[in-house]
């Protein structure tokens, strides 16, 4: 049996109000169209969807699983129309998206030598949502950071540079030349993107969103962070001392593509930006 995709959108719309009259009207329709809609689909799936009565709507067991499942197949076929409708608008377009401090002009410039009719679009992508970008259909590629955890993606290893500590300007350790991750590890707070900092404690992390987020926080001396060189080169200030953290694993750069047969384009791109990756620093 195949889901009707419009009628999955009309359940999750319910599913996250609990309620048929907000859902229609959210959605510009009817609500008694509404109630068919589901009903067919419950019919379709051979189960009851949700509990309903006249003061409340609850989701069944089935329901929850549905919905559970319903985001990454609404997702997955949003994507698939982004790019049917890039390649509709005709084949000479790119989008390639970056993480803060990653450098990809000399790819896009050597990309281009060889499709000089091809537009690169750039776009930048956070920590966040550097995976969701690509799985969207936002971007066609993207210069990740590692860990990516999300499936559905192959991953091309580019390169590695060192970490730096990111510390107050008046922090006792910031007359140091450098430091050992197990000193940077016995700070009192440490935000987020160090995550996959072996020698940090999860418990000591605090998410934000940005670089920019992250500095605030470090000149204000409200924590110390990590960051990899390329960034901290990127985003000097005067209240923010970088020192290199020198037994940390390098901070690992690669290339994102959904998984399946690239498209042309998106396979040439990756070869440019092997052939332009720096080598390992260190």
């Amino acid at each position: 049996m195949d889901l009707d995709l419009r009628k999955l959108r009309y359940f999750v719309a319910v599913a996250e109000r609990l309620h048929f009259s907000r859902a229609a009207e959210d959605l510009l329709i009817a609500q008694p169209a509404l109630s068919r809609q589901i009903r067919s689909l419950e019919k379709e799936l051979r189960t009851e969807l949700f509990v309903r009565d006249s003061h409340r709507v609850e989701l069944t067991a089935a329901g929850r699983q549905l919905l559970d499942d319903a985001g990454p197949l609404l997702a997955a076929a949003d994507a698939a129309r982004r790019r049917v409708g890039r390649v509709a608008e005709g084949p000479q377009r790119l989008v390639v998206g970056f993480r803060s401090g990653i450098r990809i002009t000399d790819a896009v410039r050597a990309f281009g030598a060889d499709h000089p009719g091809v537009t690169v679009e750039v776009r930048r992508v956070e920590w966040d949502d550097q995976a969701e970008a690509v799985l969207d259909g936002r971007v066609d590629l993207a210069y990740v950071r590692l860990p990516v955890l999300e499936p559905g993606l192959v991953l091309t290893p580019l390169y590695g540079e060192p970490r730096m500590a990111a510390l107050p300007a008046g922090h006792p350790l910031a007359g140091r030349e450098q430091l050992t991750a197990a000193e940077f590890a016995a700070q009192t707070e440490i935000l987020h993107l160090c995550a996959n900092t072996e020698a940090a404690d999860p418990g000591q992390l605090s998410a934000v969103r940005t670089v920019e987020e992250k500095l605030e926080y470090v000149a204000a001396g409200r924590g110390v962070t990590c960051l990899p060189r390329s960034a901290a080169l990127l985003y000097r200030r005067p209240d923010v001392v970088y020192r290199p953290v020198t037994d940390l694993p390098p901070d690992q750069v690669a290339l994102a593509r959904p998984a399946g047969r690239p498209s042309p384009l998106a396979a040439d791109f990756a070869a440019a930006a092997l052939r332009s990756a720096p080598p390992a620093a260190h």
